[in-house]
């Protein structure tokens, strides 16, 4: 058993292919065995977070899910805990694995009672597994509720009943109870496989702190439905090396009352690592230089040779930016696409056009949309996008040949014939006006350097999209976090 962290590494399952290592291994080992594994597991954690809980509630479910909390109840009797067992469903209609965990838990002398105890001091979610998708009502909603409005720290068994484990997203208003993130002590031990939808969207506030037992199980020849991208190898810059080992980095963006977010983005990349870094403003207005910043080179948008950079586009651009995007989308040697470019390419065919013709060539491009973008980008809405992330990612990597970093909580980083990564680092400090900025010059310098050293797009997207976040996690208590500040990080 291992905590999830942010610099975990590990593969991530869809329901179906979980389903498969599920069955694989029962008829290895034989029936009843993984529920056993699992109970103990359950059991383990609970005796680990919570040694002097004197009472516990388990409210179980009709299915495997409440027979892993049947199991666990069994095992916490057998090791001295109060336990009081709440249930539903008809016991001869539960799965037989599930029947046999509750005959140990009867045998154990475990308190079965029709309403929740008044006042645990943990309860645990074994309601409903990996395969739930219908709306959570009546009975089983009015416990959730309790379950995750309580003051008791809460331990979900394999998923917090209520998610989908594939999306991230939940059922009913009801079940959106498991994702409140005023609600402190959340636990979520997952079972047997990684699901994605436990880190991204509603996954990661339903989920709280996640921990991961494979149950002795290791899932032989199944492909990962996406990975945690965990901690990213380190970057030495050599000794005997000069500004030119790490690129050049041209932004184009700041139109006019929008030159701030060009001077993150360039102040990003100057602290991302980048050799040189030009600001090419669409205000022209704009002074020359900067006195805070004098290592930033101004140079007129038309100016630069983009074929020698990597640029840097969109941050503040307005409208004005689409008549540059010709030029840049054809010229630049490698390409990061924020914001006002992302827009400008949504409404017009011969731009999309012309960015899939980069994907084609193979030249480095890397989009980074937030939903609303990405919606705009694949003509839906953000509601779509965040119902299922990492389709969206797919379908934008489909249709662009690009590296897609799709923003929000559990950022996606998907690219053509790599396997989807997921990055958990990064909180809500992020959110606020800016910060998308600052990552796009992260990431501009990160590709520079890439482009030098003979790494991929992708792996610069990873690499940046985690210091970015880390910054955030980081960050001392008591200085306000502002795109400003962060840029210079």
């Amino acid at each position: 058993m291992r905590r999830i962290t942010s610099a975990t590494a590990a593969d991530l399952f869809d329901v179906a292919t979980t389903r498969r290592i599920e069955q694989t291994a029962a008829a290895t080992l034989g029936p009843h065995v993984l529920m056993q594994r699992a109970g103990l597991a359950v059991a383990r954690l609970v005796m680990a977070k919570a040694p002097h809980a004197r009472l516990v509630w388990i409210a179980c479910g009709p299915g495997n899910n409440g027979g892993d909390g049947f199991e666990a109840a069994a095992q916490l009797k057998l090791r001295g805990f109060n336990v009081v067992v709440t249930r539903i469903g008809d016991e001869h209609r539960l799965p037989a694995d599930a029947r046999a965990s509750l005959q140990r838990a009867k045998d154990a002398s475990v308190v079965f009672r029709d309403a929740p105890p008044d006042s645990p001091d943990l309860v645990i979610d074994a309601l409903l597994g990996i395969g739930a998708s219908r709306p959570v009502q009546g009975q089983m909603a009015e416990w959730l509720e309790r379950l995750y409005r309580g003051d008791a720290p809460v331990i979900a068994v394999d998923t917090p009943s209520g998610l989908d484990v594939e999306h991230g997203t939940t059922a009913t208003d009801l079940s959106r109870a498991a994702s409140d993130a005023r609600r402190p002590g959340r636990t979520c031990l997952s079972l047997l496989a990684l699901k994605p939808g436990l880190f991204t969207a509603q996954g990661r506030d339903a989920a709280g702190e996640v921990w991961f037992d494979d149950l002795g199980i290791a899932p032989v020849g199944e492909a990962p439905t996406a990975r945690l991208c965990g901690l990213p190898a380190a970057f030495t810059r050599p000794h005997a090396s000069h500004k030119g080992s790490y690129g050049d980095v041209a932004v184009v963006g700041g139109a006019p009352g929008m030159g701030g977010a060009a001077l993150l983005a360039a102040s990003a990349a100057l602290s991302g690592g980048a050799g040189r870094v030009f600001l090419c403003l669409l205000d022209s207005t704009l002074a020359a230089l900067d006195p805070v910043r004098p290592e930033l080179m101004f140079r007129r948008p038309d100016s630069l040779d983009l074929g020698e950079h990597t640029v840097v586009c969109g941050c503040g651009g307005g409208s004005a930016v689409a008549a540059l995007l010709p030029r840049v989308l054809a010229r630049s040697r490698a390409l990061v696409l924020d914001a006002d470019a992302l827009n400008a390419v949504a409404k017009d065919a011969a731009l999309r056009d012309l960015l899939a013709a980069r994907g084609r060539r193979g030249q480095p491009t890397v989009l980074t949309p937030h939903p609303l973008e990405a919606a705009r980008l694949l003509e839906t809405d953000a509601a779509d996008i965040q119902n299922d992330r990492l389709a969206a990612a797919r379908r934008l990597v489909a249709m662009f040949g690009a590296t897609v970093i799709l923003k929000g909580s559990g950022t996606l980083i998907a690219a053509p014939d790599r396997v989807p990564a997921i990055n958990l680092t990064g909180n809500a400090r992020l959110a606020t006006a800016g910060t998308g900025d600052v990552l796009a010059g992260m990431v501009g310098s990160a590709l520079a350097a890439a482009q030098t050293h003979g790494q991929s797009a992708f792996d610069a997207a990873v690499a940046a999209v985690w210091r970015h976040g880390h910054l955030a996690d980081t960050w001392p208590n008591g200085r306000p976090l502002t795109a400003g500040a962060l840029a210079l990080a």
